[in-house]
């Protein structure tokens, strides 16, 4: 499996456990800087490579009504802002091909959202980028077609891939995670996979505003399960305070919860590299 480094940062097999964390979308300046902040601390505290995450537009919510975030001029200027004052890579969906020049100036990691995991044009424009590439695997996808996205992007040069489990399926509305889906996919793509435990906890058919929509509780027992299982790196959404945030209220991780679940992760990562190295 071939390691893919951003910035000081290098993701895959024997390395440390990276982390892709961050609010869903961005809401204000003002909190994406604040969550940046606690979460830069986390990192030096714990020692985990961290790469910022939040969206400057979710195009794929349910209504039209609903909060997509501030569009690609002013989220990215955001991020800029993030970068610059922390230091810390930052990574945002990207929905289309005209925005992805714009957005490869600013972003050291480019995801691709679920539902666009077979959208060609996007992925070949993606990887005429340069930079780093995280497709999240469609949830309509078995583990193993996780090949045909990589593909995709590999044909353009670009090999610096990550591929994402975020859960598949199961009937209407709900997403279970197939452990073994992990290391399927690093041998069917080739490259590091991130286990984002979080959007599998949504309950999707009920707003994310709803208490209901999801089960946020459950994050901590997925986090060790994906980690157990060979994720070389993990996404996981935060907010200060899940129940207001504008996308994904309820499966957000709280960001005063978060050290918890991560010193946990790391214990079992440490676990299983020091059994790999015996």
């Amino acid at each position: 499996m071939q390691d893919v480094t951003i910035g000081d940062i290098t993701i895959g097999e024997g390395r440390p456990l990276a982390v892709i964390a961050g609010p869903c979308v961005i809401e204000t300046e003002k909190l994406a800087l604040e969550v940046a902040e606690h979460l830069k601390r986390l990192s030096e505290d714990l020692r985990f490579p961290l790469i910022y995450k939040s969206s400057f537009e979710k195009d794929n919510r349910s209504f039209e009504t609903h909060y997509r975030g501030p569009g690609l001029e002013k989220g990215l200027a955001v991020l800029a802002k993030v970068k610059k004052e922390t230091g810390l890579p930052v990574t945002s969906d990207v929905h289309r091909e005209s925005d992805i020049d714009a957005a490869a100036d600013v972003l050291d990691v480019i995801q691709i959202p679920a539902y666009l995991c077979q959208q060609t044009s996007l992925l070949l424009k993606a990887g005429e980028s340069g930079q780093v590439v995280n497709v999240k695997k469609g949830q309509f996808l078995a583990p193993h077609n996780i090949e045909s996205a990589v593909s995709k992007i590999k044909s353009t040069g670009n090999t610096r891939i990550l591929v994402t489990e975020r859960g598949s399926s199961f009937g209407y509305n709900r997403l279970v995670s197939d452990m073994c889906s992990i290391p399927i996919m690093k041998e069917a793509g080739g490259f590091p996979v991130v286990f984002d435990a979080t959007h599998i906890v949504r309950l999707y058919g009920i707003p994310s505003k709803d208490p209901k929509g999801g089960l946020p509780q459950y994050v901590p027992t997925l986090v060790r399960a994906g980690v157990a299982a060979g994720a070389n790196a993990l996404f996981l959404e935060t907010h200060p305070d899940p129940p207001a945030a504008l996308c994904d209220a309820a499966s957000q991780v709280r960001l005063s919860l978060l050290r918890e679940v991560l010193e946990t992760a790391f214990e079992i990562a440490a676990a299983l590299r020091k059994r790999n190295l015996a």
